[in-house]
């Protein structure tokens, strides 16, 4: 990437001639300084979002986004539980960097972290591979990975991958239908106005979740 020229200007000290030509620059740099991906946060997810991408079927076509619900629990002298959910386009980076990257940039040696994810499919092997290093350094961390559906779990290599995630400590398990109950009542949007829907189960999900319950056991024996 070519470097740009700076414009030159009158300025004494190195301050600009005014207040709002110097705030102007501060924001073109933030903007400029900005990952070169997009990742969406929030609280909340829409309902359909939900419905389509944490179905637990066997075969996930057009579901090519991961959406994660994460509750981060912070101990200290204080403890403190933040949560939300992150989605990526499957760009740059994914959304289980994202959350190293963003919501939990550094653990500090002095506190204690409990996190669990509710990840719409399991990770892929640079995911996964980043989940491993992270836990290596940070003994103080604890994770947590309920997921919908297993993510090319066939391929050697992702079953290698997830094999050094349990070895550095994180607990890797399928969603049960309890578990997508909770995602539902705690991060899908609910309509304004109206009374919280109860979470209909759909026709195939015991199923496959034993289905998926019974490779991870497979792949991590």
């Amino acid at each position: 990437m070519a470097e740009k020229q700076e414009e030159p200007s009158n300025t004494q000290n190195g301050e600009p001639e005014n207040a709002e030509e110097g705030e102007e620059k501060k924001k073109k740099l933030k903007r400029e300084d900005l990952p070169p991906f997009e990742i969406v946060t929030g609280e909340r997810l829409p309902a359909i979002f939900f419905k389509f991408q944490f179905r637990n079927v066997e075969y996930s076509s057009g579901r090519n986004k991961t959406f994660l619900c994460y509750v981060l629990e912070t101990q200290g002298k204080e403890s403190v539980t933040s949560r939300g959910y992150l989605e990526d386009e499957h760009a740059a980076a994914h959304a289980e960097m994202a959350f190293f990257n963003t919501i939990l940039p550094k653990c500090e040696s002095s506190l204690r972290y409990n996190v669990t994810w509710y990840v719409s499919s399991s990770p892929c092997v640079t995911c996964a591979d980043r989940i491993t290093e992270t836990l290596k350094k940070n003994k103080n961390l604890r994770l947590t990975i309920m997921v919908g559906r297993l993510f090319m779990w066939e391929e050697p290599e992702m079953q290698a991958a997830l094999k050094k995630m349990k070895s550095a400590g994180c607990k890797l398990r399928i969603m049960k239908p309890q578990d997508f109950e909770y995602v539902w009542q705690n991060f899908v949007e609910q309509e304004e106005g109206e009374e919280a829907k109860a979470f209909v189960p759909w026709e195939d999900i015991q199923e496959n979740f034993q289905y998926y319950e019974e490779k991870l056991a497979e792949i991590l024996q």
